[in-house]
């Protein structure tokens, strides 16, 4: 969670344009960081979405993007990638008279588009959020064009850390391989989570035990790994007894090739993340 203060939230004023899941798991983390509600607005259609916006957060809702983005030094577009471009273009004209900080969270979708779609010259980041996010607990990527100051990297950081880690890239060629390591990489966890579960009511044990002993053993692990500092091998030899039941199950893993499994998996998400970008194109 992020410890940022209240003046770092102060200015610019800040709209969503989507009011979904990760919009709301932003905002919350943000007010709870100190950011004034008055400072922030959200466009969103649904009215019913508005109206619980509203009342969880005392933020101004609009169900026009235009009218949302209209006093707003930073524009988080938080809608679907298959609308981005069809947004951009009704905020276009807004967005070049007063030269927001654009802040895309939609998977693979690239900086060079945006900038197109909004008519050039207006600094943009590109994020990479999970779904972790609406626990406060999510890990994020983040990639600027060379039109953002520091002072508005400062701002997109502030935005993402409010809800987890906030991670600067680099290269943006990386950023497929970050939704496919972070974005994606929820799926991938509770689908082995699902895995344990079931091998283990296979060898007999009550599905409800077995849920609460895979859940409680995961959470355990994450901790384990993020608080000790020793790298993922290390951990585990050191719950690896040689001849024991855990190298037991390792080799198992081994022989079924499941490094390689891994591997292919992320590269094949990498691979999903650019071809959805190029559909994209003109």
């Amino acid at each position: 969670m992020s410890t940022n203060s209240a003046s770092q939230f102060s200015r610019p004023a800040i709209a969503f344009i989507g009011g979904g899941n990760m919009a709301r798991s932003l905002i919350g983390g943000m007010i709870r960081d100190g950011m004034p509600a008055a400072a922030i607005t959200v466009a969103e259609p649904d009215p019913d979405l508005r109206a619980a916006l509203t009342q969880d957060f005392a933020v101004a809702t609009h169900a026009e993007n235009v009218d949302a983005a209209r006093d707003a030094g930073a524009l988080v577009l938080a809608v679907k990638p298959q609308v981005m471009k069809t947004v951009c273009a009704g905020l276009r004209e807004s967005a070049q008279a007063r030269k927001p900080l654009i802040v895309s969270i939609a998977a693979g979708i690239r900086v060079d588009q945006l900038d197109a779609w909004f008519g050039g010259n207006l600094a943009i980041v590109r994020c990479m959020p999970n779904t972790p996010a609406l626990l406060g607990a999510g890990a994020a990527g983040l990639c600027a064009n060379v039109a953002c100051s520091a002072a508005q990297r400062d701002l997109a950081q502030s935005i993402l850390s409010a809800a987890g880690l906030a991670v600067w890239i680099s290269d943006e060629a990386q950023m497929d391989t970050v939704t496919a390591l972070s974005g994606s990489g929820p799926a991938y966890f509770f689908l082995f989570v699902e895995a344990m579960i079931d091998a283990a009511v296979a060898q007999g044990l009550p599905r409800e035990v077995a849920r609460k002993l895979a859940t409680q053993t995961c959470l355990g692990a994450g901790r384990m790994l993020r608080e000790d500092g020793a790298a993922p091998a290390e951990l585990r030899r050191r719950v690896t007894s040689p001849n024991g039941t855990t190298q037991a199950a390792l080799d198992s893993f081994a022989a079924d090739g499941f490094g390689q499994i891994v591997a292919r998996a992320i590269a094949a998400a990498t691979r999903r993340g650019g071809e959805l970008s190029a559909q994209l194109d003109d």
